[in-house]
């Protein structure tokens, strides 16, 4: 089995610091570095880890996610956090790829920013990931899908991850029109969806039930294959 998707940070500011004068006390939990996270996955049966770059501790730094995949590359892989308004994106995306960097996130979140797929960067991230075949994941809300799905017709060679369900239920109502807006995006074949972040979504309580029936549309609408569990 493979995690799609799993954070990790370490208490080790020193040589990995976090971002905006943040502390060990922002930390939580205190300490999840990746020796304890193969100490949870493997018993498990879980082989694989997608290591996903924190941008709330880490912001574009990758320090720690790269250093993680050195120590272990049999069991990690790297989606990167990369600053699209800076000059090189796709130099940097071809350096980082035998790191073992095979995606990148982008999100309007961090930091929260308008029109964030407009700039020439981000344009230049999606031509050069069709070439590379890293993938583009995003981190985003049901009303950034038609947006995405926009530059999924521009690009269509272009390997395209929507995290979370796209965010569907984060403040607790499950809207029909927006799980058919994702249900919308699968015409373009080189879309994936996690299923994933139930803690976030919805009741947001376990063993999340509630969404069962948003899991279900989007199962039917894009087939297993296309589908990553994190």
């Amino acid at each position: 089995m493979i995690d799609a998707h799993s954070h990790i940070w370490t208490r080790n500011l020193e040589q990995f610091p976090l971002v905006n004068g943040q502390t060990v006390d922002d930390l939580d939990p205190p300490s999840f570095n990746y020796d304890e996270l193969i100490a949870l996955t493997q018993p498990l049966g879980v082989s694989k880890v997608v290591l996903i770059q924190h941008g709330p501790y880490h912001g574009v730094d990758n320090s720690y996610v790269l250093h993680a995949t050195r120590r272990y590359p049999e069991v990690f892989r790297v989606v990167a956090g990369i600053d699209d308004r800076r000059e090189g994106t796709g130099e940097l995306m071809r350096k980082m790829l035998p790191q073992g960097v095979t995606g990148f996130r982008i999100t309007p979140f961090f930091p929260t920013r308008s029109n964030w797929l407009e700039t020439p960067g981000m344009e230049e991230m999606w031509r050069v990931a069709a070439d590379t075949g890293q993938a583009i994941c995003c981190l985003i809300n049901p009303d950034d899908l038609p947006a995405v799905s926009n530059m999924c017709e521009r690009f269509p060679g272009t390997p395209v991850v929507i995290d979370h369900l796209s965010r569907i239920g984060a403040d607790g109502t499950i809207r029909n029109e927006d799980v058919n807006e994702l249900c919308k995006l699968a015409k373009q074949k080189q879309v994936s969806v996690k299923i994933s972040a139930f803690y976030g979504l919805g009741a947001k309580q376990a063993p999340y039930l509630d969404l069962a029936p948003l899991i279900k549309c989007v199962f039917e609408a894009y087939g297993p294959q296309r589908l990553m569990w994190a």
